[in-house]
């Protein structure tokens, strides 16, 4: 007889073992912060998404000074910025972009309006004087952030008034001059002195006399390319630089009937917008690439269109002699640059502005030690801005970067932060970024259709009769629209979708304006908070070893 019956299945391991009945939860739910397209696309470092959420909730001051913490200059930047934010904004792929500088502008002209002021500086025992050249977006930038981190900073400038080229260079209809002196009005206001009418012209001395610490230079980019173009002396040629200042200033330079302008930038449009409104009949625009090549932004060339301007592409200036211009066509190569054709063509033209392009004026640095050039003039820097020469940084439009009012203000930003930490004897403070929200992430069920809301306009027939502001601004409710039409993209929105979602209740609400936590306790890793989450501000992760 065989021994007693053993059983074949084995005891389970209850030590190590895994349960054998019921749910095994595997990825667990954690709340995330990401970075929202708009902010990282921003040059200036704005927090888009968060003004854009006070200005919904209608905290119109909360959101003005969430904005002028990173840039103080929203009344202007919601004009003349090119807002590369939009063009990655993720609302694009649902219907259209949110119109982020349009609630920028408003919340700026608001802010004029109800006269809203910077918090006044933090005393700092021992602080430092810095010295800024340059009144221009970037240099006043780089002097108000330092002046928040309670430094003495003066501003030497060769202008006669404070500005640089949003002065000079930015016609007044795009850029009105009450709303300009309005906002460098707060710079002044905060204890930051400015002295014009001074150029600098020996950089070491003016830093030794005046007893300054460190130097950010930002004299921007205000020589004009030059080309020679065979001329006689009744073909008047002009630089759009010398021509858009001397409007700016009060003048009224005497162009003609008909006025030709040399380039294919955002500074060419300028020039012949304003031509005609200084009573050109006619303004030519010549460039010798084709709309697709050019570098001026496509709705400035559509606004030019618009008023009249007319632009030939593929053509160069070869020869002026007033009021005849001879112009060569060009052709594409394989490459895709322009090659000339041999075949000319006779244009009229009282005045030729030519509009190639800016270089700095640099010639004061050089006898500064340590600081270095590009072939092309520019100013070399280390990713703090600071030249070889310690102390000494640079930003804007004299070191190699795209040039807009944007960046450089983005540069005076960074250029503070360095500074700071430089004068401390410290390294700034680099914090990493989160992952950027991309459109795939968002559960777009949530979200309907919204059809932004666009600012008027004068007609293009009562825009060349003056120097009136062409586009207006957003009113408080359609402001209110359109910044409720940000998705959020990545920051939790409290919609309650993941409490309603949960089946086991593992979702716990911890009031508002502070989010919610999870019951890990509770929690089976269904992911049905992760799916109902229409911004991604939930991701599942696996669950810890």
């Amino acid at each position: 007889m065989s021994g007693p019956t053993r059983d074949v299945t084995q005891l389970p391991d209850l030590v190590h073992g895994h349960a054998r009945a019921g749910p095994v939860r595997e990825r667990r739910p954690v709340y995330v912060d990401l970075l929202p397209p708009c902010n990282a696309g921003c040059p200036a470092g704005e927090n888009i998404q968060a003004w854009l959420a006070h200005t919904q909730a209608g905290r119109h001051e909360q959101a003005w000074r969430e904005l002028v913490a990173d840039n103080p200059f929203p009344a202007i930047h919601g004009r003349v910025c090119y807002h590369p934010c939009e063009s990655v904004c993720n609302r694009a792929n649902l219907d259209s972009a949110v119109s982020i500088h349009a609630v920028e502008r408003f919340l700026g002209d608001l802010a004029l309006e109800q006269g809203w002021a910077f918090d006044p500086p933090p005393p700092v025992p021992g602080a430092k004087r810095v010295l800024v050249v340059g009144a221009g977006p970037s240099g006043l930038s780089a002097a108000y952030h330092l002046a928040r981190l309670g430094h003495a900073v003066e501003i030497r400038d060769a202008g006669a008034v404070p500005g640089g080229m949003m002065r000079y260079g930015i016609p007044a209809y795009r850029m009105p001059r009450d709303i300009l002196d309005g906002e460098l009005d707060r710079i002044a206001a905060m204890g930051v002195r400015m002295t014009c009418d001074h150029r600098v012209e020996d950089l070491e001395a003016e830093r030794q006399e005046g007893g300054f610490d460190a130097v950010f230079v930002a004299v921007g980019a205000h020589l004009s390319k030059r080309v020679d173009i065979p001329a006689r002396d009744t073909g008047r040629i002009v630089d759009a630089v010398s021509f858009l200042r001397s409007v700016a200033s009060g003048e009224r330079p005497v162009i003609g009937r008909r006025v030709a302008v040399y380039g294919g930038g955002n500074t060419a449009m300028d020039a012949a917008r304003v031509a005609r409104r200084m009573g050109a009949d006619e303004a030519l625009i010549v460039y010798r690439r084709t709309r697709a090549q050019m570098p001026a932004h496509e709705e400035e060339a559509a606004d030019a269109e618009r008023e009249g301007v007319r632009i030939n592409w593929l053509q160069t200036i070869t020869a002026f002699d007033g009021p005849e211009l001879q112009v060569e066509l060009m052709e594409l190569d394989e490459s895709g640059y322009p090659q000339p054709t041999g075949k000319f063509e006779t244009l009229a033209a009282d005045t030729v502005i030519l509009a190639l392009g800016q270089e700095t004026d640099t010639a004061f640095l050089h006898a500064v030690p340590g600081v270095e050039f590009e072939r092309d003039g520019t100013v070399i820097v280390s990713p703090s801005l600071m030249t070889g020469s310690p102390g000494v940084f640079a930003g804007g439009d004299m070191v190699p970067s795209e040039r807009t009012v944007t960046i450089g203000v983005g540069h005076g930003k960074k250029a503070a932060r360095h500074i700071d930490a430089w004068l401390r004897g410290a390294a700034a403070e680099s914090r990493p970024k989160h992952d950027v929200a991309t459109f795939d992430m968002l559960h777009l069920w949530f979200f309907g259709d919204a059809e932004r809301r666009q600012q008027p306009e004068l007609a293009p027939e009562e825009r060349v009769g003056g120097f009136d502001e062409v586009t207006g601004g957003l009113s408080l409710e359609q402001a209110t629209y359109e910044s409720g039409r940000c998705l959020s993209c990545g920051n939790c929105t409290e919609c309650d979708g993941c409490l309603g979602a949960c089946p086991e209740e593992a979702v716990i609400k911890l009031g508002v304006g502070h989010g919610y936590m999870y019951d890990y306790d509770r929690c089976t890793g269904c992911a049905a908070c992760y799916e109902q989450c229409p911004v991604h501000s939930i991701e599942m992760f696996p669950e810890p070893a």
